[in-house]
């Protein structure tokens, strides 16, 4: 069972002229002994979207900030580019002396409220510093997937990489706002860069979830163990219950899954930063514990907390 430790990282405690609000779609980096550093994203004033980190100890079931916020750690792309508004990290792989950050980047668009696409930033001082890899992204729309890709997810096995991304595949004008719908899909890499996209779907809708948000997976012996969060496409913002939930799957080759919306502790909060949403987590293991930081009410407006098991 999931046990709830409350908001760790309070946003408002740390507010700059490039902090204005948020604290989302936080990862947590194993550095060593019980030292880690969480990366994560936050608004600025004029509603940009930076990457960041903070370091953190974590033993004993408890995550314990340390140090200062560090960043912005790049800057946003050039005029017209898939990153001129927005960077999110989503996920972080360890390979041989390199880091790659997988990152959502994004642009306000007309018609629809956005484009997302996927960006890759590489650090070689071991995730102090970054440099994008390219201007342009490494996996954005195409024939086949019309809308956006975001919010990778990326396992390195031997010399497969594997990645879990969020494919948007419909905007509709919901209450006179376009709303859009977006599912799980799975891709391949043999280098982590270029990546072969199939329109495999691993977590696709159904009356429960209308929309499904960055998935976190990790493998533990056989089975993958995927978490997601869902929600619906109408009143998600401001009705309890329809806003982002936190949900499980289970696979044995992480391509088929089964999935679980019942999860032991994990529920809705009756007050407070969680009460309305829970969102974008990041599961991990160290010294026999189980942590989940994740995001709640608004998106992460407030901040990140965390859960163990």
């Amino acid at each position: 069972m999931w046990i709830k430790k409350g908001l760790v990282f309070d946003v408002n405690k740390f507010l700059s002229p490039k902090i204005g609000s948020h604290a989302s779609i936080p990862y947590c980096m194993y550095l060593n002994d019980d030292n880690f550093r969480i990366y994560f994203s936050s608004r600025s004033l004029d509603g940009k979207s930076y990457p960041y980190y903070i370091d953190a100890i974590i033993k004993n079931g408890k995550i314990k900030l340390k140090g200062k916020v560090v960043g912005p750690l790049l800057e946003l792309g050039e005029l017209g580019t898939f990153d001129d508004s927005g960077i999110m990290p989503s996920s972080i792989v360890k390979t041989n002396d390199k880091i790659y950050m997988y990152y959502i980047g994004w642009n306000p668009q007309v018609s629809v409220s956005y484009r997302l696409s996927i960006g890759l930033a590489i650090s070689t001082d071991g995730g102090l510093t970054f440099k994008k890899a390219f201007e342009g992204p490494i996996c954005d729309r195409t024939k086949e997937e019309p809308y956006f890709n975001t919010a990778p997810f990326v396992l390195k096995e031997g010399p497969c990489w594997k990645m879990w991304y969020i494919s948007c595949t419909e905007w509709n004008n919901i209450n006179e706002y376009p709303e859009p719908s977006y599912h799980v899909k799975y891709a391949e890499s043999q280098d982590g860069i270029n990546w072969i996209k199939e329109g495999i779907i691993c977590i696709d809708y159904d009356i429960k979830a209308k929309a499904i948000g960055r998935p976190c997976v990790i493998k533990i012996k056989d089975q993958y163990n995927m978490y997601f969060s869902y929600r619906d496409t109408v009143d998600y913002r401001t009705v309890k219950g329809k806003g982002y939930q936190i949900g499980n799957a289970s696979s044995v080759n992480g391509i088929d899954w089964k999935r679980n919306y019942e999860i032991d502790g994990l529920n809705l909060s009756d007050k407070g930063w969680d009460n309305m949403m829970m969102e974008y987590c990041h599961v991990f293991h160290h010294n026999g514990i189980q942590y989940m930081i994740y995001n709640g009410n608004n998106f992460g407006k407030d901040g990140f907390g965390y859960a163990t098991k």
